[in-house]
């Protein structure tokens, strides 16, 4: 099949969604028509670098992810290892690169919101959050403001929620000139007796959507965080969420309180792709189909099209499936909670996500191609370190950098080991974080015994929950 006949769309638009041609052309070929302008966008956020790993899928799977206390590795929301004693622990670590360098404040406090959320949805409470960050040259303007927007949206979002930032590393080099890297990670305790997975099952049980209302915010920010980061795209801040730590504390106790009836058969967080990828994953995970009608999805926005309701990212949103008969029980502790809960949509035998809209199909969608059977790149492997780490080795004092922040220079001669120890105090990225962790609330919950600065790592204490 040529899909130069009738192609509904430019190659402009095609390239719009992050979609390659040789993309466009598998595309046609498993639907066996064109797509929709819906369900290209599913294609376009699904089969991103941000949601699908396809460049990097292959190199991480070079990591080992199995071991004797290791119960759920890669492919949930989280990682959860046996920690003895009838404790279980959750893991999570995300970054939010693209966002944060668009919308500091919002990039970062999402960031830090998606991966409680990721935690909590396996059933654990989130007891601690850390960071790791990336900034260029502090005497680049834009690179203070995106610094100080970072820090000030992972402790507004940690703070409000209440959750202890106990850790984390900051450090300084040109080469994140306005593209910083900001990873966010979360670590909770298991509060429910069992794992809560996100694969779908059950024919014929209703699908939940639970939490905030869906917006525009976001729209399409899996495919923007994949793609290179350019003087254009900074102005693209539609494409970063917007995010509510105060809703969120709400959403995490209302789960909670839902595992514990045993009426959830799975569970998923709405993150990067919003509907499409909880939809997608969710059937694809347990090897049926999802129907969702969108026209029961609390908005709001007035006059959203199809495209918009599956490629929002609106923050703080989740997917439950229900135990035939019990989607009651759940709805009225969401409602308790001040959440949205409605039943909007069910499971169904064919292995299909089918979104319905006025009535219509307005996409249709084997899960499979979405979530699991996507593009792979496989990339060479570097066969020797990279330029820049020889030549670190190679290192001498007299080849010590200036300081990036005024402060002592050493252009002259080396002279002493005094003052190549004040040049090396006086860099960013060796001088004190206080500035930093003095933002973050790192002892509520009363579990941190030793706070940052206190030592080279926080200690939190861990007990059973009541």
């Amino acid at each position: 099949m040529s899909t130069q006949n009738n192609c509904p769309f430019s190659a402009e638009e095609i390239a719009s969604e992050g979609i390659k041609p040789e993309e466009y052309e598998e595309i046609v070929r498993r639907l066996g028509r064109h797509p929709n302008k819906a369900e290209l966008g599913m294609f376009g956020v699904m089969w991103s670098e941000h949601c699908c790993y396809k460049n990097s899928r292959p190199l991480l799977k070079q990591f080992p992810t199995t071991g004797e206390r290791i119960l759920v590795g890669p492919g949930e929301n989280a990682g959860v290892v046996d920690f003895g004693e009838g404790l279980h622990i959750a893991f999570k670590i995300e970054s939010h690169n693209h966002p944060s360098a668009i919308e500091p404040f919002q990039g970062a406090a999402t960031g830090v919101g998606g991966i409680l959320r990721d935690i909590f949805t396996m059933g654990a409470r989130p007891i601690a959050a850390l960071n790791s960050l990336r900034f260029g040259s502090l005497e680049d303007s834009r690179t203070r403001q995106i610094f100080k927007g970072v820090v000030s949206g992972i402790s507004h979002y940690g703070n409000c929620f209440g959750v202890a930032t106990v850790g984390g590393e900051v450090y300084f080099d040109p080469a994140y000139n306005g593209n910083p890297l900001v990873n966010a990670m979360a670590i909770g305790l298991m509060e429910t007796p069992e794992i809560v997975k996100s694969g779908a099952s059950g024919i014929g049980n209703p699908v939940l959507y639970v939490g905030s209302t869906t917006g525009r915010d976001g729209m399409g920010g899996a495919s923007f965080a994949s793609a290179e980061l350019s003087e254009e795209s900074i102005q693209d801040r539609p494409a970063v969420q917007v995010g509510d730590p105060f809703l969120e504390k709400s959403l995490v106790e209302a789960c909670l309180e839902a595992f514990k009836t045993g009426a959830v058969v799975a569970a998923q967080d709405m993150g990067a792709a919003g509907i499409t990828c909880s939809t997608s994953e969710m059937a694809a995970k347990g090897g049926v189909g999802i129907e969702l009608d969108l026209d029961l999805i609390p908005v709001r926005e007035t006059g959203m099209v199809p495209y918009e309701y599956l490629l929002s990212e609106s923050q703080e949103r989740m997917l439950f499936v229900a135990q035939k008969g019990r989607e009651q029980e759940l709805i009225d502790i969401f409602h308790r909670w001040g959440l949205q809960a409605v039943v909007a949509g069910t499971v169904i035998a064919e292995p299909l996500v089918r979104i319905l809209f006025q009535g219509e199909i307005a996409a249709e969608i084997p899960a499979d191609a979405l979530a699991e059977n996507t593009p792979l790149y496989p990339r060479e492997i570097l066969s020797e370190p990279p330029e820049y780490v020889q030549i670190a080795w190679q290192w001498k004092p007299e080849n010590l950098p200036e300081s990036t922040v005024s402060g002592i220079k050493i252009k002259e001669e080396f002279q002493s080991w005094n003052q190549v120890l004040l040049t090396l105090l006086d860099t960013p990225s060796i001088a004190s974080k206080r500035w930093v962790y003095r933002q973050y609330d790192h002892q509520v919950q009363n579990n941190t015994v030793l706070v940052p600065g206190g030592g080279d790592a926080a200690v939190i204490r861990l007990s059973i929950l009541s």
